[in-house]
């Protein structure tokens, strides 16, 4: 029997209309290829994480909550929530509130704060694979507000330019050069940006110690120093070049942004670190990676859910660079870091094909 091919259980999940009717019996009656079209769905997923690019809104909770996704999930609000406000928002939104945290792990100003130092700036980035039982337990975590006080100092403004200038005069940031399209990607890409988003993380041990027993489980007790804390963390500004496709996912996407920095008020990043891995729903496999990864308080980790895709190392002009592939092989990554700023390829392409359009910037 000749089983479906693996772009025709592609485009089942892209593009349906796209698959002739013989194809469509063939994988109503064979249950080997209904179970590599789930997958093929899984993956199709997995790239709609990776490469969505929804336009900018004015909304900026909307806004705060799609930027602030990498280093956390954080409300919009800038004032001290009460404590059933607290409680109940831990309850009803169960965002990734170890990651919100974590914002101390990867990492306007504040005038009044004189004694800034930093504890984390971006060098290089590395994969944490987490699995989708480690990406529940996340998930179930309060959010960052449960932990103490949140001020968002900067909210991210995302922008919608006309064109590469309007994009690099809003950020500051040079948009890098395509040398050449890889095959399959015409045509002119729209651009967006974002400005640089800052907020000011001041950790209560009695939040803490609450948010945990509204989970049924008990925090370790802070180290000293930590309590009253003050955790700075500033990522952006940012910008992107994207080539839309048929199927509803960017062809490609080049983009750049300044890389994720954490400031103390005087806690060492060790000692936020080990404090933060011990709370209570910290999934042990993604502890212990992130004790491995972020021990020099220069490795910025990148989630990978390890059913859906791979991860790899390969370099960029001599800089270590972080290769992210579904399991599928039709959707690729790849970011590094150079001085402090972040470029990452992706889209609907081969890992070896969004190396070589990153080795090919100018």
């Amino acid at each position: 029997m000749h089983h479906l091919t693996d772009g025709t259980l592609r485009r089942l999940a892209d593009e349906p209309d796209g698959v002739s009717q013989s194809s469509r019996e063939h994988l109503a009656s064979c249950p080997a290829c209904r179970s590599r079209a789930a997958a093929a769905r899984d993956d199709a997923r997995f790239a709609g994480t990776v490469l969505a690019t929804t336009p900018p809104t004015p909304d900026t909770e909307v806004s705060w909550r799609r930027l602030s996704h990498a280093i956390g999930s954080v409300p919009a609000s800038d004032a001290r929530p009460s404590a059933e406000r607290r409680r109940t928002g831990a309850r009803r939104r169960p965002l990734v509130a170890a990651a919100a945290v974590g914002a101390v792990l990867v990492g306007g100003s504040v005038a009044a704060a004189t004694n800034w130092f930093e504890i984390f700036h971006t060098e290089e980035v590395a994969p944490v694979e987490v699995t989708r039982a480690d990406l529940a337990g996340l998930a179930e975590m309060p959010d960052l507000a449960s932990y103490g006080d949140v001020d968002v100092v900067d909210p991210p403004q995302l922008l919608e330019p006309e064109d590469a200038a309007s994009a690099e005069e809003a950020t500051g940031l040079a948009l890098p050069q395509v040398g050449t399209l890889p095959r399959g990607v015409d045509g002119e890409p729209t651009f967006r940006a974002a400005e640089e988003a800052s907020l000011v993380f001041t950790f209560r041990e009695a939040d803490a110690r609450r948010a945990a027993a509204d989970a049924g489980a008990t925090a370790p007790p802070a180290p000293a120093g930590l309590d009253g804390s003050q955790f700075r963390v500033s990522a952006g500004p940012a910008v992107a070049a994207v080539w839309e496709s048929n199927s509803g996912l960017p062809a490609l996407v080049v983009a750049r942004a300044v890389a994720p920095t954490v400031d103390s008020t005087g806690v060492p990043f060790a000692t936020a670190r080990d404090y933060i891995l011990a709370l209570p729903g910290v999934p042990e496999n993604v502890a212990a990676q992130l004790r491995t990864l972020t021990g020099d308080a220069s490795t910025l980790p990148l989630l990978v859910p390890a059913e859906a895709g791979t991860s790899t190392s390969a370099d960029v002009d001599g800089h270590p660079a972080t290769v992210v592939t579904s399991r599928d092989g039709t959707v690729a990554g790849v970011v590094w870091v150079q001085d402090g700023t972040m470029t990452a390829v992706a889209g609907s392409l081969s890992a070896d094909e969004v190396l070589a359009v990153a080795r090919d910037l100018t």
